[in-house]
Parts: structure tokens; C-alpha cells; sequence
């Protein structure tokens, strides 16, 4: 349904619209295949007791050998490169949040192999509470040793410590996930969902949703003081999924769907000031997410892939997201 507070701003429409899911699509993740970028795929969660990990090809066709289904409601998915299986197989991975079952799990990718004996149970110390529902995840690779955390918000919390970080480690017996953090402030408003994660700077960023965009290191070892707060004042109600575009200098951008508007809210980077607002056309927009490589002709800037209250994702070109950085090049010049 149409808010009567939705986007006077152009609307802009997108190169593709997927083909529908079963239930409620939440929020998308993006593999792209170094060796074939034509061939990348971008997964999307399908949010319900019978729900899926839908595959979708770059024409938003469903990929059935890739699809995970049988998924009591999966609420968002990540994805991460070189995963060291053992000491000479790495493999890219993606994870995603099982919340009826109060675990993450752990696929390998492109092959769609469980990799995490059935599942990962997370916030065990919080069952008595009901605190233990796990629902934002994202992926972080620490630049200093390659270890690869598991960074999970949960349905509802406490004020602090409200996210849980789990180093993901393989060794001659499998997969385990070891909690090694707790962090992050919570204003008691409304609930965190999205969270991303700057794997080259080191930033960790989630929705506080009826509040700001909350800030952290990602690497343990450099604390749990929220670094800022930012952006709250940009958004009419919910501040919902983050995508970070990033560039091999330093720059990039934030791009944060503003929920009942209709919008996406752009942020430096950088300095996360605000830059700007589009108008992607979507409804109720949950989760996004945002590659700065070309893949294909159709999306020769990179992709944009968001979320859309009609069991479906749409995909657009990145130039039309940020019309102001084109190409790596442009962005190394600015």
C-alpha cells in the first residue's frame, strides 16, 4: 500500500524485477564469480516457516539447483570471499540468519554445500529473556589475520550488548562458530535489523531503527565504543537495509533504505555525512545490498539489488543509484 508520505522525487526504474518468491522477500546478497562475472548470482531471503534462500540469475530468473529451501524463516544473508576450509581449500561462503531455529547457517558457494553440521546456535545466554531470535547478519573478513566473524543482531534485546560477533573457524573436524564479542548499543525503540559491514576500513554499521545509524569497529581487539550516530534526521519512520558501495581507494558510499518513504538515503563513505535521496521505486524496501564491479552489459557499473513488498527484488545498473560515480576510475578522481 502507497504511504501518503511516499517519494515526490523522479522515480527510477529498474533494469530487472525477479521472478516472484512463495512468501516475503527481506533481503538480498551478491556472489560475483571472479571467473565469470556474467554468471554471478544474487540470493535473496524468502521470510517464513517454509521459507527459501532463493537464487536468482542477473535476468531474475530463479536458479533451482542454487536455491536453499525448507528454511524456518531466514531473515537475512551475507556473503563472503576465500573462506580457509583447510590449509589448502578456500571456498566463498554465504550465511544467513535462521530465526525459528535460533541459529545461523553456513552454505558454501557457488556449490550450495552445508557446511555447518545443520546449523550454529546463537544468543544461547539469553533463551530465559527471549532475547535469543536471531534476525540482521553480516559477514566480516579482519584484514589482519583473515578470520572470518559472524556479526548477528537479534529480533529484540537489551540496551546493550544487543549484538553478538562469532568467529567462523574450520579445522580437521568442520566449521565452528566461537562468540568472541558482545557490543552495541540499543535505544529500546523499535528493533535493529540491517547491519553491514566496511570489511577494507573496518566499520561495522547497523539500524537502530527508529534512531540513527549506529557505528563500531568490526575488529574486536579495537573496542566496543560506538564511534557516532548518524543520519537519524534524514528518515520519516524506519531506517532499514544497508549497502555499502566501496571503491579500492577509500571511497564509496552508504545507501540506506528509508522504509515508509520510498527512498534510499545516500551517505559519504567517508565522512557519512548525507549527500542526496532517490527514488528507486520500490515499496517498503527491507533489505539492499550493492556490488561496484561490472558483471554484464545490463549492469556495466556494478548492481544495486533491493528488496520489494511484492515477493519480488529489483536490480538497477549503479549509475542510476549514484549517477556521480560511474566506474572505479571516476571515483579515484573525485
Amino acid at each position: 500500500m502507497f504511504s501518503c508520505h511516499r517519494s515526490k522525487l523522479p522515480p527510477i526504474p529498474p533494469e530487472v524485477v525477479t521472478e516472484s518468491t512463495v512468501n516475503d522477500t527481506d533481503d538480498p546478497a551478491i556472489w560475483v564469480n571472479a571467473k565469470n562475472p556474467a554468471q554471478s548470482i544474487v540470493f535473496g531471503t524468502d521470510k517464513e516457516t517454509n521459507g527459501a534462500i532463493y537464487a536468482f540469475d542477473l535476468n531474475g530468473k530463479i536458479i533451482g539447483d542454487k536455491t536453499i529451501r525448507n528454511i524456518k524463516r531466514p531473515n537475512n544473508v551475507d556473503i563472503e570471499y576465500g573462506f580457509q576450509l583447510n590449509d589448502s581449500t578456500t571456498t566463498d561462503i554465504l550465511v544467513f540468519t535462521e530465526r525459528e531455529r535460533k541459529q545461523i547457517r553456513l552454505f558454501s558457494v557457488p556449490d550450495m554445500k552445508a557446511l555447518d553440521g545443520g546449523g550454529f546456535p546463537v544468543f544461547q545466554d539469553a533463551t530465559a529473556t527471549g532475547h535469543d531470535l536471531p534476525m540482521g547478519i553480516s559477514l566480516y573478513k579482519s584484514p589482519k589475520d583473515s578470520t572470518v566473524y559472524a556479526i548477528v543482531g537479534r529480533k529484540s534485546g537489551p540496551q546493550t550488548d544487543y549484538i553478538h560477533q562469532y568467529a567462523l573457524r574450520s579445522d580437521s573436524v568442520g566449521v565452528k562458530a566461537q562468540l568472541v564479542r558482545t557490543f552495541g548499543t540499543f535505544s529500546g525503540q523499535k528493533e535493529i535489523e540491517a547491519i553491514a559491514v566496511d570489511d577494507a576500513l573496518g566499520w561495522v554499521y547497523y539500524a537502530d531503527e527508529g534512531v540513527c545509524i549506529r557505528k563500531y569497529y568490526a575488529e574486536p581487539s579495537m573496542g566496543n565504543s560506538e564511534v557516532s550516530c548518524f543520519g537519524g534526521e534524514y528518515f520519516l519512520e524506519d531506517i532499514e537495509g544497508i549497502a555499502i558501495a566501496t571503491y579500492n581507494n577509500g571511497k564509496g558510499h552508504i545507501i540506506v533504505s528509508n522504509q515508509q518513504k520510498g527512498e534510499f538515503n545516500i551517505f559519504s563513505r567517508e565522512s557519512n555525512e548525507f549527500l542526496k535521496a532517490v527514488n528507486l521505486s520500490t515499496m517498503e524496501t527491507d533489505g539492499c545490498e550493492v556490488v561496484t564491479v561490472p558483471l554484464n552489459d545490463t549492469f556495466s557499473s556494478g548492481l544495486f539489488v533491493a528488496m520489494n513488498d511484492e515477493k519480488n527484488f529489483y536490480f538497477y545498473d549503479l549509475k542510476k543509484v549514484l549517477p556521480d560515480c560511474l566506474t572505479n576510475a571516476d571515483c579515484e578522481t573525485r
